[in-house]
């Protein structure tokens, strides 16, 4: 038999007339080779900080997401790298709006991003939205599920998406945020938006590194006040009553009088601006465009009276100062003589054999001491 039929099904010989063999289909490969030379590539180049900054000032999204994972990054030698990117990327800062969203469980915060991301968008301008994703407090897991939920934003080519997960400090995630923000301005995106996990002690976080902060909020889920704390309602520059739709309507525009009359009672913020209360609904994309002239009105406000500038710069100094904080704090806790010293501790205190406060001191103490000794 020539080599040619070896590979022929016998079967398909004049003899066999009633049947028929089709030929096989070779094995196709285990992965796809498309990814399979990515792969290859990503392991083959390795980034400098060059490399980093000039695709981050060129507008590369690939370069820039890599930079930010280094934010994200918990190791030394990452954290270095990203510092020095972050420092030759700062001067290429500060020129865009940053907004801060954040509202109860529900409120459609995602949907609304969306709404208000296309609408953004629409208009010519480059928009980063900055989620940080809430983490499961007994696995650290996230989902980081807000690109599947945008799903419009998440393929619009002037648009960029990047959740992070909140597990951690809340400061730590929230300078690793402000550093993402200033990686996005130095990139091009001259709108930024900051989505919180939901209202909590995170806000005033956000709070801190944003230009604009608006609450989302919806009607029709009892007293439209009840568990909004005074601070919450204090930071927000504007209230968006959201999903006012369908039979809805009324009750959001009630819940948009119950604001206002609240709002009225708080005395005007160092800003001079008086909050706005504002109805729209995300899925008929109605109300998004007042929204956003209302957050140009209070740029626009600001920048007359000089608070833009003088917030930007008070926000610079506090986050120079969360920043020492967390990073006494990490050092301590890394400390080998710490670390050692510490279950012992814990388990005299948890025999009653030591207050929490004594146990405390005599950590710091040594901490104190330990320090003066490098010196």
């Amino acid at each position: 038999m020539s080599d040619k039929n070896k590979n022929e099904h016998i079967e398909n010989a004049p003899d066999y007339k009633a049947l028929k063999v089709n030929s096989g289909i070779s094995k196709p490969p285990s992965i796809n080779p498309r990814i399979a030379d990515r792969l290859k590539m990503k392991k083959r180049k390795k980034h400098t900080v060059d490399d980093f900054v000039k695709g981050i000032l060129d507008g590369n999204m690939a370069i820039l997401s890599q930079a930010i994972t280094l934010v994200e990054s918990a190791k030394f030698e990452h954290q270095k790298i990203a510092q020095e990117i972050i420092e030759r990327c700062l001067p290429h800062s500060g020129k865009s709006t940053r907004i801060g969203i954040t509202g109860v469980p529900g409120a459609g915060k995602s949907t609304f991003i969306e709404a208000f991301g296309k609408h953004v968008t629409s208009m010519g301008h480059k928009l980063a939205v900055l989620a940080i994703d809430p983490s499961s407090e007994r696995t650290k897991g996230s989902i980081l599920g807000d690109k599947t939920r945008m799903e419009e934003l998440a393929v619009d080519p002037h648009a960029y998406i990047r959740p992070s997960p909140s597990a951690g400090s809340l400061g730590g995630v929230a300078r690793k945020t402000r550093e993402s923000l200033i990686l996005c301005e130095a990139a091009g995106f001259d709108t930024i938006l900051i989505e919180t996990v939901g209202v909590g002690q995170s806000e005033t976080a956000v709070h801190s590194m944003v230009d604009f902060f608006l609450l989302i909020q919806i009607a029709g889920a009892g007293d439209e006040l009840q568990g909004i704390k005074r601070g919450i309602m204090e930071m927000a520059d504007a209230i968006a009553i959201n999903k006012c739709d369908g039979s809805n309507v009324t009750k959001a525009q009630l819940a948009r009088v119950q604001f206002e009359n609240a709002l009225h009672l708080f005395p005007l913020s160092p800003s001079q601006w008086s909050p706005k209360v504002l109805t729209c609904s995300s899925i008929e994309k109605k109300g998004v465009d007042d929204i956003w002239n209302t957050i140009m009105d209070y740029c626009k406000h600001t920048f007359e009276n000089g608070y833009f500038d003088n917030r930007r710069s008070e926000q610079a100094k506090y986050w120079m100062y969360e920043t020492i904080n967390e990073q006494l704090r990490d050092n301590f806790y890394h400390d080998n003589v710490i670390k050692n010293m510490i279950p012992d501790f814990e388990t005299k205190v948890l025999n009653d054999e030591m207050s929490s406060f004594i146990a405390a001191y005599k950590l710091l103490n040594t901490y104190y001491d330990q320090v003066k000794n490098k010196e």
